[in-house]
C-alpha cells in the first residue's frame, strides 16, 4: 500500500481570528487534498505576530510531508509571514532578485511606481523557490516542505493549482455513507464494536437534526476497497438490526 502523505495548514491574520475575514482556503485545501490523496491532518489559526508563526511553521513542518500557509504575503507593515517563515528556518529574509525584476517589469508596464511597499512583496527567505501568481504577478514561495501563498481565495487557489504537480500524492480515501434514522445515543455502542472489528477503516458518526428529529449520517472511510466494504455492511446491518419489522 501507498505510504500515507500528510499535509497541515496554517492560516495567518488578526483579520481571520477577529472574524472580519471569513475564511474561504481551509474548506478548498481540504477538498484537493482529499482528491489527489492528501491527508489533511491539522489546520491552525494565528495571529500576525512573528514569534507564533515561526513557532507554529517549526511544530507543524516537522510533523507532516507539506506545510501550507495562505495569508501575510501583502505589501504592508503587517504581512509579515516572510519574515516569520525566515525567522523559523534560521535564514535571512530578503529581496529576492528574480521576484524583484518579475515585479519591477508588471508596473513599469502598467505605468505605476515600484514603491517600496510594493519592493516588499519581493522579500523571502534566503534559498526560497517561487511559487508562481498568475493573478497579481507577486509569488509566493516555497522553502523545504512549507509551501507559503496568499490569503486572497482566488489568488490562493491560482498559486495552489502551480504546487499541485510538485507534490507527492497518496493513495485516495474511499468513502461510503450509510444513514442512520437513530440518534447517536442509540448507536454509539454498537458502531464502537464496528470500528474495533474493522481497523483498517476510519468511521465517522455526524449528527443531524430536522423536523423535530435526530439522525445520523455514518461515513466509512479507507483506503482498501474490500475493508471499506466489509465494515460499511456492518455498519448497514447494525443499523437494520435497530430498525423495527413494518
Amino acid at each position: 500500500m501507498t505510504d500515507t502523505v500528510s499535509a497541515a495548514m496554517l492560516v495567518i491574520g488578526d483579520e481571520i481570528l477577529s472574524g472580519r475575514t471569513k475564511d474561504r482556503n481551509i474548506g478548498h485545501l481540504a477538498d484537493i487534498m482529499t482528491a489527489i490523496g492528501i491527508d489533511l491532518k491539522e489546520v491552525r489559526i494565528v495571529a500576525d505576530d512573528e514569534g507564533d508563526i515561526a513557532d507554529a511553521v517549526n511544530a507543524l513542518r516537522g510533523h507532516y510531508t507539506y506545510l501550507f500557509t495562505t495569508g501575510g504575503i501583502g505589501p504592508t507593515h503587517d504581512d509579515i509571514t516572510a519574515d516569520s517563515v525566515a525567522k523559523a528556518f534560521g535564514v535571512p529574509c530578503e529581496h529576492d532578485a528574480a521576484a524583484l525584476a518579475l515585479l519591477g517589469a508588471h508596473y513599469a508596464r502598467r505605468e505605476m511606481e515600484f514603491t517600496e511597499a510594493r519592493r516588499r512583496m519581493a522579500r523571502m527567505p534566503r534559498g526560497a523557490v517561487h511559487i508562481d501568481n498568475p493573478i497579481s504577478v507577486a509569488p509566493g514561495f516555497r522553502i523545504g516542505n512549507v509551501h507559503v501563498m496568499a490569503g486572497v481565495p482566488a489568488i490562493f487557489q491560482a498559486m495552489l493549482d502551480n504546487v499541485l504537480p510538485t507534490l507527492k500524492t497518496g493513495q485516495k480515501l474511499l468513502s461510503a455513507t450509510v444513514h442512520c434514522p437513530f440518534g447517536e445515543g442509540v448507536i454509539g455502542g454498537p458502531l464502537g464494536g464496528i470500528q474495533k472489528a474493522h481497523p483498517n477503516t476510519i468511521i465517522g458518526s455526524y449528527p443531524k437534526y430536522r423536523d423535530g428529529s435526530f439522525w445520523t449520517e455514518l461515513v466509512v472511510r479507507s483506503r482498501s476497497a474490500e475493508a471499506l466494504e466489509a465494515a460499511r455492511a456492518a455498519v448497514e446491518a447494525m443499523v437494520q438490526s435497530l430498525t423495527p419489522a413494518a
